[in-house]
Parts: C-alpha cells; sequence; structure tokens
C-alpha cells in the first residue's frame, strides 16, 4: 500500500475542513478527488506528504506514519518518494527547463543528465532544455512540472489542479504525458481536480466533502 489514511481531519479554528477522511492508495493506482471549491482538497493533499497538520487521525505513506516522524524526516521522505505537480506550475524562473527537471535529482545528489533528457523527451519538450521558463506556453511549463516531479522515480505523484490554467486540447496533452510516465514509473497518482475529463481517466473517483470521502 502506497497511502493510507485513517480517520483523517482538519480544523481551522472551530471551522471542520473536512473529517473522518479514509482511504488507501494502492501502488500503481490512479485516484481523482473531486468537490467543492473551499472544501479542502488541496489541504488534503497537503496532508497525505505531510506538508500540513491535521488534527485527527494517521497519515502512513510507504509505511511510515508521518504523524511520528520529525520534520527533517518528513521532508527527506518526500524528497525520495513523493513527487509534486501544481496548477501554478512553481518552476524557478531563474533556471532553464533543464535545470528545473534535474532538481529532485540534485537534492538526492543523484544527478543524472541523461535521465533529465530521456524524461523532458518523455514529456514531449525534446530540444527546449536550454529554454528560460518566460520563453515557453503555459502547457509546456505545465509538463516541464510534470517532468521535474517525476524524474526521481517517486513512488507517489500529488497533482493539484495540473490542467487548471489549460485550454481543453492543451489539458488532454498535459494529462496524456502525466499518465503515460506515472504508468511507466508503476507510481501511485492522486489527482485533485475541478475538470470531469481529467477525472475520468482515473481508476477511482472519489468525493470530498466537509464530512468525509466517497467513492
Amino acid at each position: 500500500m502506497t497511502l493510507h489514511l485513517k480517520n483523517l481531519a482538519k480544523r481551522y479554528g472551530s471551522s471542520a475542513v473536512f473529517s473522518n477522511v479514509s482511504l488507501d492508495i494502492a501502488a500503481g493506482e490512479f485516484v481523482a478527488i473531486i468537490g467543492e471549491s473551499g472544501v479542502g482538497k488541496s489541504t488534503l493533499l497537503n496532508c497525505m506528504a505531510g506538508l500540513d497538520s491535521w488534527d485527527e487521525g494517521s497519515v502512513t505513506l510507504l509505511g511510515h506514519d508521518l504523524g511520528g516522524l520529525p520534520d527533517d524526516q518528513r521532508a527527506l521522505l518526500r524528497r525520495q518518494h513523493v513527487g509534486f505537480v501544481f496548477q501554478a506550475f512553481h518552476v524557478l524562473p531563474h533556471l532553464d527547463v533543464a535545470q528545473n527537471v534535474a532538481l529532485p535529482l540534485l537534492l538526492l545528489n543523484q544527478l543524472d543528465d541523461a535521465r533529465v533528457q530521456a524524461m523532458l523527451n518523455a514529456v514531449g519538450l525534446q530540444g527546449l532544455g536550454a529554454r528560460l521558463p518566460q520563453q515557453l506556453s503555459g502547457g509546456q511549463l505545465q509538463r516541464v512540472a510534470i517532468a521535474r516531479a517525476l524524474v526521481h522515480k517517486p513512488g507517489l505523484l500529488l497533482a493539484d489542479e495540473p490542467t487548471g490554467n489549460l485550454d481543453p486540447a492543451t489539458a488532454a496533452k498535459v494529462m496524456d504525458a502525466l499518465i503515460a510516465q506515472t504508468r511507466e514509473n508503476g507510481a501511485s497518482l492522486v489527482l485533485v481536480t475541478h475538470s470531469e475529463a481529467a477525472a475520468a481517466r482515473a481508476d477511482r473517483v472519489l468525493h470530498l466533502s466537509v464530512d468525509g470521502i466517497t467513492g
């Protein structure tokens, strides 16, 4: 089991963001999470990686109870085993495309130029490694983010509205790249989305509300 959540609850003051969230994500599974705006989908995604705290329940990632780990060990676990793709891309503007993609490998002291180039080719960015982010389209930037998230072959990929800023045709191409690469790497994929087209491609679709998660 890649990820196990049991009775997870998150509150801001006296207001519940979500509660009683229990789910299992199997190795290699693609799960989409949908729900109304403001229900805490992005917060839940952050809790899955131990980036955010929770008030009740537990998160077990690759056999590790995140609630029992100090911050530095959580960070190391994320660095080694988790990839992130966000709607806002979060590429570094002063680094070229290849350098952005190489960052996870650099942090792990595993820099491999051939691996970086292979990832760029896999997401359709061959020949663009020397370009700066401001020279790319939105769809290309999102594919940079996908390549960066997967270059170190994580066991879990978390994607937060990765097609939200893209037109439908570009969004479909980005989803093609995202799914193809997670399948090739045998990674589990958790996708938070408002897109019915994106959610329809998942193995399983779950609906998050303040009272829990169903699907």
